[in-house]
């Protein structure tokens, strides 16, 4: 963000977090994106320890009781790390949503605390074989027995599962389509990780298929009310997409500077390969969509801060995390475009940036569900209420010949 429009205390912030992006070791990047790293818990502590987990959370429970412009600027700066850092940043938010909202104070004390304290790390278990983007297709279920709920089935692409203490798990607590209800379940016998994945990118986060065999859960760890899913659901996916977009937009950013820095080296036919258009206009269309993603994706921030109404909310949730992480993987393949040869190659870290935005347009809800959630709630606006605007229909020259406007 361009530091006119940024406070003193934001700007504060944007340097702690690019301090802290600054200092992580480059060998754990590569031993991640090599597969040699199965879960960077001493990263989660250290994020921790410099007070940067769940910002925008109550300061009674161990956050910083800042806002979501807050956590968009700190997540832009730890996205240049890639994207299973980034998602590791962002796991105590977006569970952290779900107990913040939805827990008592005894589940937020237990949980949320330390996982904001880095002496737990949890993991979100929503996708399933048979559902992802299809959240009411679930089908691990959870039996009540007598004071506990003895859960069943399994997840899988779960990204943390690996070094998770606990798991925020969706389960079917009813034959109705919509019975769902959400859980904390920790770790234990009856809760097994498997590290099955070979992933194009966003390595060495512990990413995982877990099963739940008999389970027990006591009936204290079902978060908010039974077959109440689906309404921490539509919650949750607030900080899910935004901090999808966010770290898309520190891909991008690493993308572009090295593209940049690339062009303005490097020299072919006697000059600067910048100074061919060829070159220079990808750079300026990147550059040009960074800048138009990131104001979207941070009026989105304001408007969720102010409690904008909740339909446009999601409508701009869903705006910000299709066109962030859109952006993240052309800018980051039009860089690739820019080194050419050498791009390919993991001489630059082009390459794997570019193998973790593919992903970014896949996770938290597929950018082709974002176009379907944009529609609907636009439609909503537009039809709901008579427009104070201008009706340029009305401005055509044979605007009243009604028998021309033919519907049916």
């Amino acid at each position: 963000m361009f530091d006119i429009l940024l406070t003193n205390e934001q700007r504060a912030l944007r340097d702690e977090a690019r301090d802290f992006a600054r200092e992580v070791p480059r060998q754990l990047l590569l031993d991640m994106d090599a597969d040699k790293v199965r879960y960077p818990r001493e990263y989660v502590q250290k994020l921790a320890a410099r007070n940067l987990l769940g910002l925008r959370f109550p300061k009674e429970f161990g956050g910083r009781g800042l806002n979501w412009e807050h956590e968009v600027l700190a997540l832009e700066e730890i996205g240049v790390l890639g994207a299973s850092l980034a998602c590791l940043f962002s796991l105590p938010s977006i569970v952290g949503e779900a107990l913040n909202v939805f827990g008592t104070r005894a589940q937020k004390e237990k949980w949320l605390r330390p996982a904001l304290a880095g002496k737990l790390t949890v993991a979100e278990a929503l996708t399933e074989p048979r559902g992802g983007s299809d959240f009411f297709g679930a089908t691990t279920r959870a039996m009540r027995v007598g004071s506990d709920y003895v859960l069943n089935g399994q997840k899988r692409f779960i990204v943390g599962a690996e070094g998770a203490d606990f798991f925020f798990v969706y389960a079917r607590t009813g034959d109705e389509p919509r019975a769902l209800s959400a859980f904390i379940v920790e770790r234990s016998p009856q809760v097994e990780v498997q590290h099955v994945y070979g992933l194009m990118g966003t390595r060495g986060g512990g990413t995982g298929r877990v099963y739940f065999r008999d389970a027990r859960v006591p009936a204290e760890n079902l978060i908010g009310r039974e077959n109440g899913a689906g309404e921490i659901f539509n919650q949750m996916m607030i900080p899910e997409r935004m901090t999808s977009a966010a770290g898309a937009l520190g891909l991008a950013r690493a993308a572009i500077e090295i593209a940049a820095r690339y062009a303005d080296k490097r020299r072919a036919f006697g000059q600067k390969i910048r100074e061919f258009e060829g070159v220079s206009f990808q750079i300026a269309e990147s550059v040009t969509r960074l800048d138009a993603a990131r104001a979207l994706v941070y009026q989105t921030a304001r408007a969720i801060d102010a409690n904008d109404q909740p339909g446009r909310v999601r409508r701009l949730v869903s705006e910000s995390k299709k066109v962030a992480t859109q952006t993240a993987w052309d800018v980051a393949n039009a860089a690739m475009q820019v080194l050419g040869g050498i791009g390919y190659t993991n001489v630059y870290p082009i390459e794997r940036l570019l193998r973790d935005a593919r992903l970014m347009m896949i996770w938290t809800g597929t950018n082709e569900i974002m176009n379907l959630v944009i529609q609907h709630e636009y439609y909503k606006e537009l039809l709901a209420a008579k427009s104070s605007a201008r009706d340029v229909e009305l401005d055509a020259v044979n605007a009243e010949t009604d028998g021309e406007k033919v519907y049916e």
